[in-house]
Parts: C-alpha cells; sequence; structure tokens
C-alpha cells in the first residue's frame, strides 16, 4: 500500500495504531501475494491521494472496487481510462445530463471529481480479482467509518450523497448540522429507476456549496 502523506495522516494516525488495522493491514498484504487484487496496492488510498481533508467539498460513498481486470484504481464509480463506462456510471451520466445538462462523456475516470473535491470513497477499499465484496468484514468498513467521521467534524459544510441502502446507512455517522446530506436508490440497472433519476442530487449540492460560499463542483468530465 502506498502511504497517505498529505493532511489525512495526522487525523487517520490513530486508526493505523489500531489492532485491527494491523490485522487489517497484514490480511490485505497477504491477499496481494496469493492473486490478483484490485485495484493496483499502489491505488488502494488514491481517493485520500486526490482529495485532501482540507479539499473535501462532497463525499460520495460506494461498495468496493470493481472487480474486473483494469478497471478499480481506487476512486469509487471510476474506471481507469480506455475501460467501458460500467453500468451505475452510465446511469450516473445520465441523471447529470438530466440534471445539470453535461454531455455524456466517452470514458469513465472520474479523477477530475477527486481534484475538484469530491470524495470518492468505497467502505471496503480492497477486492479479489472476480469476486465481488470478497474483503468485506476484514476491517476496512471500520477504517472507511473512521474517515466519514473525520470528515463530518468539519467545520466546512460538506455534501454527502448516499446511494442505496449500504451508503444510506453511514448516515447515522454524520452529526454536524453544518452538512447537507441527500439520499436516493442506487445508480445501478437494478435501482436507478426507483429515484434516482430525477432525484438533481447534483444542482441541490451546486446549490448548497454556492449559498455557503463555495465553488460549485465542475461535473462534466471531458472526453478523452
Amino acid at each position: 500500500m502506498s502511504a497517505i502523506d498529505n493532511d489525512w495522516l495526522e487525523p487517520l494516525s490513530t486508526e493505523f495504531h489500531k489492532p485491527y488495522y494491523k490485522n487489517l493491514y497484514e490480511t490485505v498484504k497477504k491477499a496481494y501475494h496469493e492473486g490478483p487484487v484490485f485495484p493496483p496496492s499502489e491505488d488502494i488510498f488514491n481517493a485520500f491521494h486526490f482529495t485532501p481533508l482540507s479539499d473535501v467539498k462532497v463525499v460520495i460513498i460506494g461498495q468496493d472496487p470493481y472487480h474486473n481486470v483494469g478497471q478499480a484504481h481506487g476512486l469509487c464509480f471510476s474506471v481507469q481510462p480506455g475501460i467501458d463506462t460500467p453500468p451505475s456510471l452510465q446511469n450516473i451520466y445520465k441523471e447529470l445530463q438530466d440534471d445539470l445538462g453535461c454531455y455524456i462523456p466517452n470514458n469513465g475516470c472520474l479523477t477530475k471529481w477527486a481534484k475538484e473535491g469530491v470524495l470518492l470513497l468505497n467502505t471496503v477499499l480492497t477486492v479479489r480479482a472476480h469476486e465481488a465484496n470478497s474483503h468485506k468484514g476484514i476491517g476496512w468498513e471500520q477504517f472507511t467509518d473512521a474517515v466519514i467521521q473525520i470528515v463530518d467534524k468539519k467545520d466546512d459544510p460538506v455534501v454527502f450523497l448516499l446511494w442505496g441502502a449500504p451508503a444510506q446507512k453511514k448516515a447515522a455517522l454524520l452529526h454536524n448540522p453544518n452538512h447537507l446530506i441527500l439520499k436516493a436508490p442506487h445508480p445501478s440497472p437494478l435501482s436507478a429507476y426507483r429515484g434516482f433519476f430525477g432525484c438533481k442530487h447534483f444542482s441541490q449540492c451546486n446549490e448548497f456549496l454556492e449559498a455557503h460560499g463555495k465553488t460549485p463542483i465542475d461535473w462534466q468530465i471531458e472526453n478523452i
């Protein structure tokens, strides 16, 4: 794993010294030795590398990384350039087009969002190849819950976009009245038509940020 070395390090350092994290580290290290695990180990903490804590304006919570070759690179819902845009992200793009008029790009790389201040956080940060949710329960959830609680303590207003029941459960960790919590069904093809389409989370998010003196997110992912 590549070390976190920006302003996330100090608030997360207490987690790194807890027994569960030592076990998590050893379990993940062993898994990478035993067979293909995604994302590449140097990309596990990309959400933190690309979006320093001081820059976080929006949090999007996913489940676990994509589990096929070449897809995952440490940002939830995002795939590396040259990889087909996954169905859930296609639906996110459709909602963005309907909500803000963004064109649908020819790629699914969301690094731009991360650099704009959108923390693209999966609740589990690694996965065995071709086995969805295979690293559930090994300790990542405790770590990412701590991340969510650290963001909740920020004085600056933050928007939390909670899509689907697992993400919405994280609302129980949020207690800061400065923040905005928006909930909708998951954008997957199985549930997007139950209320993700038409939720207008992206415009609501930007209106909230602007009302609090923040620069809105430029949600347009450009064509490559």
